[in-house]
């Protein structure tokens, strides 16, 4: 039996706000759901029409049919703006949700559709590596050279007994150690994507947060975004970590309506 394409329709979107708000999605960082970024939902959805995304093998919404990249799960979001909203766009993008908003916001096609970015410790830029790095990266390497040196079914067999094995996860990252099949695929693909040499492409208004307590994103990397995308400003959150918007939400639902709305002409009642 053919398999069915994989659309937006599979999705669970929370869609909360009057229905002639102004469009805003939200979306979270790998590993997590709609629920974490339900504190700016509550918020912003008294002015925002509000679709809060379980991207593709997250919260309720299920993998993808293959492993995916940040192209793919840019193309499914855009086909939900232009046939289920129809018109340009605010996005929110929490870490890996906000590399997804970078490459959108980066493609001809697409870059017309947004409005504005408000992104909270975006991935996407590289981060200077450590010698701890490449010590796991040369261990990692060496370690799978023998197996591959083996004819095939051997070569498969061993490699799949070294990735099940506790030395090969011990090198990995946690996220990667949790995965299986589909989603340990699209982490791989999703993770090694990165956007910096498209940010001076990016022409909408951006609005970046950094907590200083972040351990997953560096300042330096926060620094490139807000120096090579042509219109962006950055806000620290002093004493917040990678969920900004869970440590600070004050600061982060403050700012972000001032930035969503300033443009818009204030309504003057009649005398």
């Amino acid at each position: 039996m053919a398999q069915m394409p994989f659309g937006y329709e599979q999705l669970n979107i929370e869609i909360s706000g009057p229905e002639t708000g102004a469009p805003l999605l939200l979306l979270h960082g790998w590993g997590s759901s709609a629920q974490l970024m339900g504190v700016l939902a509550d918020a912003l959805s008294d002015e925002f029409r509000v679709y809060n995304f379980d991207l593709p093998g997250h919260g309720s919404s299920p993998p993808p049919p293959e492993p995916w990249g940040v192209p793919e799960h840019a193309e499914l979001i855009f086909r939900f703006i232009k046939e289920r909203i129809g018109k340009p766009v605010d996005i929110i993008g929490h870490s890996n949700g906000g590399r997804i908003s970078l490459y959108m916001a980066s493609e001809p096609e697409m870059a017309p559709f947004i409005k504005h970015l408000v992104l909270i410790s975006p991935s996407g830029i590289p981060r200077q590596r450590t010698w701890k790095y490449y010590l796991r990266s040369n261990l990692a390497k060496a370690l799978k050279t023998p197996f591959q040196l083996l004819p095939e079914p051997f070569r498969e067999f061993g490699l799949d007994w070294l990735r099940h094995s506790l030395v090969w996860k011990l090198l990995g990252s946690s996220d990667y150690s949790r995965l299986e099949g589909v989603m340990r695929g699209t982490f791989v693909k999703t993770v090694n994507f990165y956007v910096q040499d498209r940010l001076q492409r990016i022409k909408a208004p951006t609005l970046l947060f950094w907590g200083n307590r972040d351990e997953a994103i560096t300042i330096a990397q926060m620094h490139t975004l807000e120096q090579d995308i042509p219109d962006a400003g950055l806000i620290i959150l002093e004493n917040a970590g990678h969920y900004g918007h869970l440590d600070d939400p004050d600061t982060v639902i403050a700012a972000t309506r001032y930035f969503l709305t300033e443009e818009q002409p204030e309504t003057v009642a009649a005398s």
